[in-house]
C-alpha cells in the first residue's frame, strides 16, 4: 500500500471504512450479524471476512497510525494485520474473546515487532491523535482549553509507551478494559490498575490550577 501524500496524518484510510462504524438508527444490514458469527463463517466465506474488514478498517488503522506516527508504515502494518487475521481465522474461537480484541492483539504484536526490529522509539503523534478527554474531567463536561490540552499532551507524551498505548485504546478506540487486556496481554484487573496509575501520574504532572483540579 502507498501513502496518499497527505502527510503524517491518518490520510485516506481514516475515512475508508463503512459498515458498523456508524451506529445510527439506519445501520447497514451487515450490523445484524455479530463479529464473532462472521468470524466463524469467514473460515470458509471470504465475503464474511470482507464485512469484518470494512467494519474494523478505520479504527484499526487509526490505532496503528497512533502507534507508528506515519501513514506509510501504518498502512503496511494494517494490511499485514488483516492478512494475518485471514490466514489464521480458523484459530479464532469466539469463547469470551471478542473478534475485535483478537484482531487488535495481532496488530499489537506486529507494531511491537516493528519497533523492536528497527529499534524505533518514535513518540506517538499525540497532537494529531488525541481527542482523549482529560481523565479527571467529566466525560460529558466542557472541553479543556487549548493551553490545558497542550499541557495534557505533553504529559501524555512523557509516559512510557505501554501507558500511551493504554490511553489510545481506552480513550481513542473506546475499548472496555477486558478487551484492552486481551490486546495488551494483561488481566482486566491489571488494566484497571494501570489506568488508575496512569491517571494519577498525569494528575501529578499537570498543574493543580489546570483542568485536573476541577
Amino acid at each position: 500500500m502507498r501513502s496518499d501524500g497527505a502527510g503524517d496524518s491518518p490520510g485516506r484510510w481514516a475515512g475508508g471504512s463503512r459498515g458498523c462504524l456508524d451506529q445510527g438508527d439506519n445501520r447497514p444490514v451487515d450490523c445484524v450479524e455479530p463479529d464473532e458469527v462472521l468470524a466463524v463463517r469467514a473460515r470458509t466465506d471470504r465475503e464474511a471476512f470482507g464485512i469484518l474488514y470494512e467494519r474494523h478498517l478505520r479504527r484499526l488503522y487509526s490505532y496503528v497510525y497512533y502507534r507508528t506516527g506515519n501513514v506509510a508504515d501504518a498502512e503496511e502494518l494494517t494490511a499485514r494485520t488483516f492478512h494475518r487475521a485471514l490466514a489464521n481465522i480458523h484459530r479464532y474461537e469466539p469463547k469470551g474473546v471478542p473478534f475485535s480484541a483478537w484482531l487488535y492483539r495481532i496488530a499489537h504484536n506486529l507494531v511491537a515487532n516493528w519497533h523492536r526490529d528497527s529499534k524505533r522509539h518514535r513518540a506517538l503523534p499525540i497532537d494529531d491523535a488525541l481527542e482523549v478527554p482529560n481523565p479527571a474531567d467529566d466525560p460529558h463536561g466542557a472541553a479543556v482549553s487549548a493551553e490545558e490540552r497542550r499541557e495534557l499532551r505533553r504529559a501524555i507524551a512523557s509516559l512510557p509507551a505501554d501507558r500511551q498505548q493504554l490511553l489510545i485504546l481506552k480513550y481513542v478506540q473506546n475499548m472496555p478494559n477486558a478487551e484492552i487486556g486481551v490486546v495488551m496481554g494483561r488481566s482486566e484487573g491489571a488494566v484497571k490498575a494501570l489506568l488508575h496509575r496512569t491517571v494519577v501520574a498525569l494528575k501529578t504532572q499537570l498543574s493543580p490550577t489546570k483542568a485536573v483540579a476541577r
